[in-house]
């Protein structure tokens, strides 16, 4: 509350791959500008805040040599690893995020991120997941397509969400 600048966490293959603040909050990643893919503001915000911090402290990814670009553990991974531990801000990863299904918990079968339905994940190379912020997506090889039930739209490989709402 009152604070003039937000916390940015990042995952990265160099060094210590999980980062606090490195870049500037809305700075560009490789050329691209940030993408809003959900907000939480007011006292809703504030008390996903501590459990964020959390789910970044506890992360099983966070060691030298643990990035791996693909199918991860990779920035997609972390963050919906964070997401996972926020399922009431009912936020998701668009389908263009790879890495966004592989499991940091190493698991086969388990909730989805929002924790609004069920993932199938073998290892993040192939799945299915179906829950009602995620919708229902097959991933081949990391690449995703898929149905948006909850705000109608197509998920396709390169292209992302196309549809009423479109966000990424």
């Amino acid at each position: 509350r009152g604070a003039g600048s937000y916390t940015r966490y990042d995952m990265v293959a160099w060094g210590q791959p999980v980062k606090t603040n490195n870049w500037a909050p809305d700075a560009r990643w490789y050329g691209h500008r940030p993408t809003l893919v959900g907000a939480v503001e007011g006292p809703a915000a504030e008390a996903l805040i501590p459990k964020i911090r959390a789910a970044v402290a506890r992360y099983p990814y966070s060691r030298y040599g643990d990035y791996s670009v693909w199918p991860g553990p990779n920035s997609n991974s972390f963050t919906a690893y964070v997401l996972s531990a926020i399922p009431e801000a009912g936020i998701t990863l668009p389908p263009t995020a790879v890495g966004k299904d592989w499991r940091a918990d190493g698991r086969l079968f388990g909730l989805t991120p929002s924790g609004t339905g069920v993932q199938l994940s073998l290892g993040g190379l192939f799945g299915v997941t179906i829950g009602w912020v995620e919708g229902v997506e097959v991933n081949v090889l990391g690449l995703v397509a898929g149905l948006d039930i909850r705000r109608p739209a197509v998920k396709l490989p390169g292209f992302g969400r196309i549809g009423i709402g479109t966000i990424a």
